[in-house]
């Protein structure tokens, strides 16, 4: 946590970035240990997240992690994240490995729970990928960063939709990374399965996919201006976050872009870019007037 103080910190400075949305690597929380492992892991890095906190509060805000294994311990553990430390929601990852292997996608009803107490509580639910599909098929070219990531958040949010996630609980707050992977670029042929094959697609959900463009949160992270203004088309201004995946390589990082440089450039109003810049994030994660803390 010591990389807060001696590295995020200037570069938010650096970069003008009045505030920064904190979360662990998701390295950090592997899902394929025990339910018991899991919840005592995740409750330990949380709490440690949230330490460095309060002396740059002004900074930094975070999100914490859950034992995604046992629904009901992580409905517990994300109260504890919003009422006892503060924070403002959650990072889970687009799939979850359980402990017998399996994997399970994020419509399945055990997390009808969590669902449940994320809305009441306001949380935000911010999903991002890392154990990629298909790795095994792609050992070169970095590939599973280039496309299977992609296609890893649309196939979570694919499973919210055509699982009903988003009609049972219509408040809950989602937000994506990578602005919803390839999400919005294929959300035509998305549809069109929905239409052409409704016996497979359309069996917990009949509501065509695209209403559901604007419901959910994307960060900016798309690296290339036109296809943001693309993704704001769909999904509107006010439902993109400003993003930087800091300070991984296929984020907006030195030398290749600045945090923000795509909404800066793109054919925005001033508005909107303040929007996007700031304004957005502080209402998916709750921060009100002009502070971004919480207390």
């Amino acid at each position: 946590m010591s990389t807060i103080r001696k590295r995020a910190l200037p570069t938010a400075i650096a970069t003008a970035l009045t505030c920064k949305c904190c979360r662990l690597f998701r390295l950090c929380f592997p899902t394929g240990p025990s339910r018991k492992t899991a919840s005592i892991w995740r409750s330990i890095s949380t709490t440690t997240l949230r330490r460095p906190l309060p002396s740059i509060r002004a900074a930094f805000v975070g999100l914490g992690t859950l034992p995604m294994q046992a629904p009901e311990l992580a409905a517990a553990e994300l109260r504890r994240c919003v009422q006892d430390l503060g924070l403002c929601g959650v990072e889970i990852g687009t799939h979850i490995d359980m402990p017998d292997g399996s994997k399970v996608n994020l419509d399945d009803r055990s997390f009808d729970v969590l669902w449940a107490e994320a809305e009441r509580l306001g949380a935000a639910i911010f999903v991002h990928p890392w154990d990629m599909m298909g790795k095994k098929h792609m050992e070169k070219y970095w590939l599973p960063w280039l496309v299977s990531m992609p296609a890893e958040t649309s196939l979570a949010i694919c499973s919210l939709i055509f699982g009903g996630v988003f009609e049972r609980f219509p408040k809950l707050k989602f937000a994506f990374a990578h602005c919803g992977g390839s999400f919005c670029a294929t959300v035509g042929r998305v549809e069109h399965g929905w239409r052409c094959r409704p016996d497979l697609c359309a069996i917990d959900n009949k509501r065509n996919p695209k209403e559901y463009l604007g419901h959910f949160w994307l960060d900016s992270l798309v690296h290339d201006t036109k296809m943001l203004e693309v993704v704001t088309d769909m999904v509107g201004t006010d439902k993109v976050c400003l993003g930087t995946d800091y300070p991984f390589p296929l984020g907006d990082v030195h030398p290749f872009f600045k945090p923000g440089d795509h909404i800066r450039e793109g054919a925005f109003t001033e508005q909107q870019k303040k929007q996007m810049l700031g304004l957005n994030a502080k209402e998916l994660l709750g921060l009100e007037g002009d502070s971004w803390g919480r207390e």
